[in-house]
């Protein structure tokens, strides 16, 4: 597939890839190399320029947007909460979801240690875009409505370079619990957190550069060896 999002400018050229269902795939490379919009058009955010993108053999664009998006969990840095209680808001994609139903998916997410901590618990009500949470706890409460509504295909934006260590294994370890049994589309920030993906795509200037698992891409000792390189320098 290639994209641009003016007809003059192609910012993505030629991009293919297969991810076997089940899988784990992940984007990493430098700030506007593209991996947003990769899974920008995964989502169907934006239609192809040229090209198509397949699940199950069928090109996305057959199916109506609404169906294709309940295919799809998406969690980002950035969580997005509205004004209502933790347990609206964890059953957002779910609206039908049982009281045990939310509170198991909170557990399996991390997040129900720090719900029941709360004076009103799953009642607690949410100040605008959760202000009255950490940014780990908004995180946390985002993985447990994405496990809750069950999609077959996850999104992950992982970075947690404002979240202390702490709270970030919570949310490393719950978004491997979401990630079972998924066909997972992950940006990566942190290649540390990435290691165990089945497949690691290094985007660059539209296009893909490299790819293969850690091991593959550390032995051919190319850039995504480099990056890694200077990342772990700069932790240690």
């Amino acid at each position: 597939m290639s994209f641009g999002y003016r007809p003059d400018v192609t910012i993505l050229h030629d991009v293919s890839f297969v991810a076997p269902s089940g899988s784990s795939t992940a984007f990493v490379g430098p700030t506007g190399a593209g991996k947003t919009t990769v899974v920008n058009l995964l989502a169907r955010f934006y239609d192809v320029t040229s090209g198509s993108i397949r699940i199950d053999g069928r090109d996305i664009r057959e199916y109506t947007k609404d169906s294709l998006r309940r295919t799809f969990g998406i969690v980002l840095q950035d969580t997005y909460l509205f004004s209502g209680t933790i347990k609206d808001n964890i059953k957002y994609g779910s609206p039908d979801a049982t009281d045990e139903e939310v509170a198991r998916a909170a557990a399996m997410a991390n997040a129900d240690v720090f719900i029941r901590r709360l004076p009103r618990q799953y009642e607690t009500v949410l100040s605008e875009n959760g202000g009255n949470l950490s940014q780990g706890q908004r995180q946390l409460l985002a993985i447990a409505r994405a496990i809750l509504a069950k999609p077959s295909i996850l999104i992950l934006d992982e970075a947690t370079s404002s979240i202390d260590t702490r709270t970030e294994l919570h949310i490393q370890d719950a978004l491997l619990t979401v990630m079972q049994g998924r066909t997972s589309f992950i940006i990566a920030h942190r290649l540390n957190t990435i290691q165990g993906a089945d497949t690691i795509m290094v985007v660059d200037r539209g296009g893909i550069a490299e790819q293969g698992s850690h091991e593959e891409l550390i032995e051919r000792n190319g850039e995504y060896s480099r990056m890694f390189a200077n990342q772990l320098q700069r932790l240690t």
